[in-house]
């Protein structure tokens, strides 16, 4: 290791000391100097064995530490066989991903998964090898070094509250292993486990009722909160979080920039609570964190929480005293409010929830987003409903029966997924496009399921922080409707908004007259008007404002260096005029519409359009991604 390289290795251990210790202290009080030691070991060799070109990235990425604050930062998610059939078919369509603008990928399913059932991918059998049926890991490796070379950084996945029953932990475990079976989180008989399961809720009801299976071969219940496959961690064991760590820097130094910690909500385990965002899981993170920033510093943290309102900015570090924690964080409240507002055509709920949010603190921001690989959960809050006159728990069966195509009049062709007859929780499935109206026979380029998916995703390019696309949102992608016939599949309705990639559809996107070019071309502006937006750096502030009409959802982002942005959305079919008010948020003139130059009056907004309003000359700052 050259002397510079292993100055700096002294100097990040030093600047990281007192975060990780004290996390440490939080989490394990009795044993800080040994875990620390433990963890310190692990981030000094990992540092050591850091490729060259890695080192330079370090350095980079601490000299510009906002380098994915940037406002052309900008995000596409997929599973890698879905996309590109494996590793190497994922690299075959990197121009593809140019040509479109991202930036950011983010690989789902990609680690070495159980066969079988598991759970989409996350039930791993091994963190450090792909999945054999994608490639090996020299073409794992192969790619996230292309994928860098042509300006993308690489995302993937940490699971960290569950391995793969036939993980090689887990069967040392079965086989007596002392200390592999304190990895996990097992039990002689029925008594603890009943008394945590009184405030237990489950994740997957109908698939997997309650939170422990019985393991014969090790006469033990074990906790497995989602499937009875996916065995959940110990993280009250230190030995977890050693472990965990040499995982995790095991995945940057493959060149790996953005991890995802998978469940991180989920880790930390206490009595008489729901074992969801408790202080642990936060402290876990936040020890994460430290060691990224002593051994990778290119390397940043996105945290997987898809949870309520008031669980969500603690994620990004905001607590009593802010900690450095994860850089970013899914904008679950943004995905479901707009869903929300599509569905009433009206934003007042969603001006009183977000208004509500705390700002994310400096250095963090948002991941923005329409869809993912998951679920919609409808985590309306009580308290945000009431504020606007609406019952929360009418409000969430609405949405779920609106979302299903049940509702009258609704345009959306969703699907339910684990519905819960005991509380009334249901999630919905499906593409956004389906969920947006944009489905066969159901219009043209110009009808109105084009509009929706793209007022979706233009709230999602305008509100701040790194929206992503979820895979075929470009292409207006429609459900995958035969995943029942694979026998792995046919239980877990997810599949249904998780279909191959479609060649056809690629080969469209410069049709004009095809619905796929509409979308794509939407999709290029949303794309060309960001990156020269800088009021969309994401250090800048965001305020949800009253428009004056509740059809209309506006918000104003600000950057103190690169002035703001007015957005406008009207998420009615009819034609709407926002209030002159807001446009007292515009302190230059004149205003353009960065989506539409050409449009004379900016206040009226037209069925289900957009505007972001800027004052013109000066939003052509914006820093280019590096």
């Amino acid at each position: 290791m050259a002397v510079s390289a292993e100055a700096d290795l002294g100097r990040r251990l030093h600047e990281w000391h007192d975060d990780l210790r004290s996390a440490l202290e939080g989490l394990y009080p009795d044993r800080v100097e040994e875990v620390q030691a433990g963890v310190v070991a692990r981030v000094t060799a990992a540092s050591r064995s850091r490729k060259a070109s890695l080192v330079e990235l370090d350095i980079r990425r601490e000299r510009n530490p906002d380098w994915f604050l940037e406002p052309g930062r900008i995000g596409y998610a997929c599973y890698a066989d879905r996309f590109g059939g494996d590793l190497r078919g994922v690299e075959a369509r990197v121009g593809y991903l140019q040509e479109l603008g991202v930036n950011v990928v983010h690989l789902m399913s990609v680690l070495h998964p159980r066969a079988g059932d598991n759970d989409g991918g996350f039930a791993i059998d091994d963190y450090r090898r792909p999945d054999p049926r994608l490639g090996t890991p020299s073409d794992l490796e192969h790619l996230v070094g292309s994928l860098r070379d042509a300006g993308i950084s690489t995302c993937l996945d940490l699971v960290m509250n569950h391995t793969s029953a036939d993980h090689e932990w887990a069967v040392l475990a079965r086989e007596g292993s002392a200390y592999h079976r304190e990895l996990y989180l097992t039990f002689p008989d029925r008594s603890l486990p009943d008394a945590y399961e009184a405030t237990l809720p489950e994740v997957f009801p109908t698939m997997s009722p309650g939170n422990f299976t019985w393991v014969p071969e090790m006469q033990a219940w074990v906790w497995t909160t989602f499937r009875e496959f996916q065995w959940d961690l110990n993280w009250a064991n230190p030995d977890v979080l050693v472990e965990m760590v040499d995982v995790l820097l095991h995945l940057a130094n493959l060149g790996v920039e953005i991890v995802r910690l998978d469940a991180v909500a989920f880790t930390w385990k206490r009595m008489g609570t729901n074992c969801q965002n408790q202080p642990g899981a936060h402290l876990v993170a936040q020890a994460l964190r430290a060691a990224l920033g002593m051994a990778a510093p290119a390397c940043i943290l996105l945290a997987e929480a898809i949870v309520g309102p008031d669980d969500l900015v603690p994620y990004l570090g905001h607590h009593e005293r802010q900690r450095r924690e994860c850089q970013l964080a899914y904008h679950n409240q943004l995905m479901v409010q707009t869903w929300s507002m599509l569905a009433s055509r009206d934003a007042r709920l969603a001006t009183a929830a977000l208004r509500r949010l705390p700002p994310a603190p400096q250095g963090t921001t948002w991941l923005t987003y329409v869809r993912c690989h998951d679920d919609i959960g409808w985590a309306v809050s009580d308290q945000d409903a009431a504020t606007v006159g609406l019952d929360g728990a009418a409000h969430r069966r609405f949405l779920a029966r609106f979302y299903r195509g049940d509702y009258p009049g609704s345009f959306a062709r969703g699907v339910a997924f684990s519905t819960n007859p005991a509380t009334g929780d249901e999630r919905t499935c499906g593409m956004a496009s389906s969920l947006a109206g944009l489905t066969d026979g159901q219009g043209g380029p110009g009808s109105p399921g084009v509009a929706r998916l793209l007022l979706l995703y233009a709230i999602a390019f305008g509100f701040g922080g790194v929206p992503v696309i979820w895979m075929g949102d470009e292409l207006g992608l429609g459900d995958d409707e035969g995943y029942h016939l694979d026998p792995t599949r046919a239980a877990d309705s997810r599949w249904r908004h998780r279909p191959p990639m479609s060649p056809e559809r690629m080969a469209q996107r410069h049709d004009p007259a095809t619905v796929t070019a509409a979308v794509w071309s939407g999709f290029a502006r949303l794309v060309q008007a960001r990156r020269q937006c800088g009021a969309l750096h994401g250090a800048g502030s965001v305020q949800v404002v009253d428009t004056g009409d509740p059809a209309v959802f506006g918000w104003v982002r600000r950057h103190p260096r690169y002035g703001c942005v007015l957005g406008l959305a009207n998420v009615s079919e009819g034609t709407v005029y926002a209030s002159p008010s807001v446009m007292g948020a515009l302190d230059l003139a004149p205003v353009v519409d960065l989506l539409d130059p050409a449009a004379a009056d900016l206040l009226l907004l037209e069925p289900l359009a957009v505007r972001w309003l800027s004052a013109d000359g000066s939003y052509r700052t914006a820093p280019r991604p590096r």
